[in-house]
């Protein structure tokens, strides 16, 4: 049997340094693709393209999509006034996820999102986010962990179907949620949603706030690549 391809987006970087190069560089840490791999599934990068008409195409090619962690959401994109706590726009990537996510959930191709693709799941599907909390991010470039606690009866509930602990990053978390879909973990320390999913559609449809790809456990990654046909 073929492993499914799975598909990742990737950052879009001005300026990236290797040996003796300093280029713009469409890149992506290594933890994604490793979990791809270790969860019985082909890795591919998708880089922002111009035409985010393209996302239709690419995702007709694959079998299951990833939206990756990184920068802040542009809070336009959901109605809000900047935060100055809020990061720099990424705007070629908003637009470009947020038609992947289209592409994703209109052909009902597999779908999860990782912390920054968690938060552009919910906002695509009309909800907005909190520009800034505490206590979920460890000193600048190293993951932090908390507990959070799936709720019964939920797609995230039968693969993970005990508190954990998880590797976490971010500072902006879910506000009010995006039509259709509801929570299915939250943290144990004070309540934030870390994770949803949309139980009225058929097929794979998951957002997580925390990095499965800085850990050990490939249990969300192997039940996307199941449901991608692996």
């Amino acid at each position: 049997m073929s492993k499914p391809l799975i598909g990742v987006s990737t950052y879009l970087e001005p300026s990236a340094s290797w040996g003796v190069w300093n280029l713009p560089a469409a890149l992506l840490p290594a933890g994604y693709h490793r979990l791809v791999q270790r969860a019985g599934g082909l890795a591919a990068m998708l880089p922002p393209d111009e035409d985010p008409a393209a996302a239709a195409r690419i995702v007709s090619r694959l079998d299951g999509l990833v939206i990756s962690g990184g920068p802040d959401v542009e809070p336009v994109r959901y109605g809000a006034e900047v935060d100055p706590r809020t990061g720099p726009p990424a705007r070629e990537r908003d637009a470009w996820e947020l038609a992947l996510i289209d592409a994703a959930l209109a052909s009902g191709t597999p779908l999860l999102g990782i912390c920054r693709g968690h938060q552009l799941l919910n906002v695509f599907l009309g909800g907005t986010l909190v520009q800034h909390l505490d206590g979920h991010a460890g000193r600048p470039g190293v993951f932090d962990h908390h507990e959070v606690k799936p709720v019964p009866d939920t797609l995230l509930a039968e693969i993970l179907p005990d508190p954990l602990s998880v590797p976490t990053f971010h500072h902006q978390a879910v506000a009010r949620l995006g039509e259709g879909l509801v929570p299915s973990a939250y943290s144990a320390d004070d309540g934030t949603v870390e994770a949803v999913e949309l139980p009225d559609v058929e097929g794979f449809v998951l957002g997580v706030q925390w990095h499965p790809e800085a850990g050990d456990d490939v249990r969300i990654m192997r039940a996307l690549v199941e449901a991608a046909g692996g």
